[in-house]
């Protein structure tokens, strides 16, 4: 049965820091450190079983088209079946399919537990979401949604690099039972969290609607999905890039790309709240852009560092900002939708990133680089273009 969550002192309703949400950030922060664990360590795992460039794309692609397909009815289900019911739900799931990964045998068994993964990871990053978004006092929105980003940031600023040094360590076995027993830390923290109270009347209103996503949520939606499909290049190909090149430093690239990102979320939200997303979203994309041509040049490890930090700078400012406007205008009924949406399109792009990239890599993988530096540029003039013509209707 599901609470409310406490109400605050009149003098501390604008409070961030508060209990629910220190639960909240703990749960995303280890679920996310058993998620980043995988996330460069799964393409090592298809070369081990035999599979090839175009079967590791695969592999990432399936599971965020599933995440991608679910999340419309986490959205709808958060609404009428609650926050909570939807958040455990997902952490169950994930806990049990990444268990799973550890008997893997052969490609099939593996794109079927991809598959329940990304149900499991579509429930749960939207409600994570959609809970932070209720904690935080709505005038904080921004800086909230940042400082809830950090729980990720920091995960994935140990995840990645700690998943490549134990797979040199430990058999793949025993890495995929750590990162469920840490989904499972996850999910023992989320149980302790108040969920806000169902309005019981959506579970009449939404249960035969066609709703697979909220308008006001779709511009900023949009945006992201070109600048995820960078993401795609980069945890499914980056460590082969590095080791056809033969440059060192991989584990390292997620250290500094991860605290390049705490660093620029520690102001971008403020800057968001009070200067709006232009002050955010062209610097951020510019930085992210001048990161793929690096990436697509790599002459050397330093390179691959600079790399890494300006591309956290750039993505830990934009990714909180346009999260914050893609539920900013949404109905109070609708913030569950409205984030679906966000983390659909966030899943379309790395999904189609990955897939897109596989084939790409024929002609070499700094190829995807190059690619994935024309996609930032098209998510800029689409802002841009969005921008003046959102001028215009205000004038």
């Amino acid at each position: 049965m599901e609470t409310i969550s406490s109400v605050h002192p009149e003098s501390k309703e604008d409070r961030i820091w508060t209990k629910d949400f220190l639960l909240v950030c703990m749960a995303n922060f280890f679920v996310f450190l058993g998620f980043q664990m995988t996330l460069p360590t799964i393409p090592l795992f298809v070369k081990e079983l035999g599979g090839g460039d175009q079967l590791v794309g695969a592999v990432v692609g399936i599971f965020t088209f599933s995440a991608l397909l679910f999340r419309p009815y986490a959205g709808h289900a958060l609404e009428s079946k609650g926050r909570g019911f939807v958040y455990l739900i997902g952490l169950s799931i994930f806990v049990l399919s990444v268990g799973s990964y550890a008997f893997v045998v052969g490609i099939v068994l593996l794109f079927l537990l991809r598959i329940v993964q990304g149900i499991g990871w579509g429930f749960s990053t939207t409600a994570g979401g959609t809970i932070a978004t209720d904690i935080i006092p709505p005038k904080r929105r921004g800086e909230g949604l940042g400082y809830f980003g950090l729980s990720g940031s920091i995960a994935l600023a140990f995840g990645p690099s700690l998943g490549l040094a134990l797979v040199g360590i430990i058999s793949f076995t025993q890495l995929f039972l750590l990162c469920a027993a840490l989904g499972f830390v996850s999910l023992l923290l989320a149980s302790k969290i108040h969920y806000k109270k169902v309005d019981q009347s959506e579970q009449k209103t939404t249960a035969l609607k066609l709703d697979i996503f909220e308008k006001t949520a779709l511009e900023p939606s949009i945006l992201l999905f070109f600048i995820t499909v960078t993401f795609g290049g980069i945890a499914t190909f980056l460590p082969l890039h590095t080791l056809e090149k033969g440059i060192e430093g991989i584990q390292l690239y997620f250290l500094f790309f991860a605290i390049f990102l705490m660093i620029s979320r520690a102001f971008a939200g403020k800057l968001y709240d009070r200067k709006g997303h232009l002050y955010v979203f062209l610097p951020g994309t510019i930085l992210i852009f001048l990161a793929m041509l690096l990436l697509a040049w790599l002459p050397n490890t330093m390179v691959l560092f600079i790399a890494a930090s300006l591309y956290g700078l750039g993505f830990g400012g934009v990714q909180p900002a346009l999260q914050a406007w893609a539920v900013e205008n949404a109905n109070t009924k609708r913030k569950g939708m409205a984030n679906a949406t966000f983390f659909s399109f966030f899943d379309l792009g790395i999904g189609c990133g990955a897939i897109l990239f596989g084939l790409i890599a024929v002609f070499g993988y700094g190829m995807i680089y190059l690619t994935a530096a024309v996609s930032v540029l098209l998510s800029m003039v689409l802002y841009i273009y969005l921008y003046i013509r959102a001028k215009r209707m205000v004038n």
